[in-house]
């Protein structure tokens, strides 16, 4: 019954995941943390963290809430219903727009995409900021990051290091 409600959810949001899956993991911790309890806020903040640190694709953190879940069965059917959809969209949408790239409606549509995207992105960056920030230090490391990626061209992986170096120091 888990394996059917994991693939059911992950394709749901696989419908949904305009500007990639990172896009929807507010829907995800709803579902898999909130809703059922099967992940706490910490691991879903952790495996998250852990796949995004790890070389491959970006989606590799529904293959871990999956295992987490059920195993490797719940791996391999969360992954398979995320990706699955998501494709099949991207493709028929791909081939039917081909044709009508520079109409005014495609040109409306993708413009309305952008703020959707801009918005799920956001809510993500909020839900995994509660998973991960236990301490003042942490939530002012938090805040200071992200002013500085919105306000300044500095490139975000300086950030990350200052980050990962004031959490080894043992400041956050």
């Amino acid at each position: 019954m888990i394996l059917f409600e994991l693939a059911w959810r992950f394709a749901l949001v696989s419908a949904i995941a305009f500007g990639g899956a990172t896009a929807v993991i507010p829907e995800m911790h709803r579902f898999l943390v909130v809703e059922n309890h099967w992940i706490n806020d910490t691991t879903f903040t952790a495996l998250f963290a852990i796949s995004q640190a790890s070389p491959g694709p970006n989606v590799l953190f529904v293959a871990l809430f999956g295992w987490q879940v059920a195993g490797l069965a719940g791996a391999i059917v969360s992954t398979l219903a995320m990706c699955g959809p998501s494709s099949v969209f991207a493709l028929l949408f791909e081939h039917y727009t081909g044709a009508h790239r520079d109409t005014r409606w495609m040109t409306v549509f993708r413009r309305a995409l952008a703020p959707v995207t801009i918005g799920l992105l956001m809510a993500t960056g909020a839900i995994l900021a509660q998973g991960a920030d236990h301490s003042a230090a942490a939530i002012a490391l938090t805040i200071a990051t992200v002013a500085v990626g919105v306000s300044t061209r500095f490139n975000p992986l300086w950030l990350i290091a200052a980050g990962a170096l004031i959490g080894v120091l043992g400041y956050a």
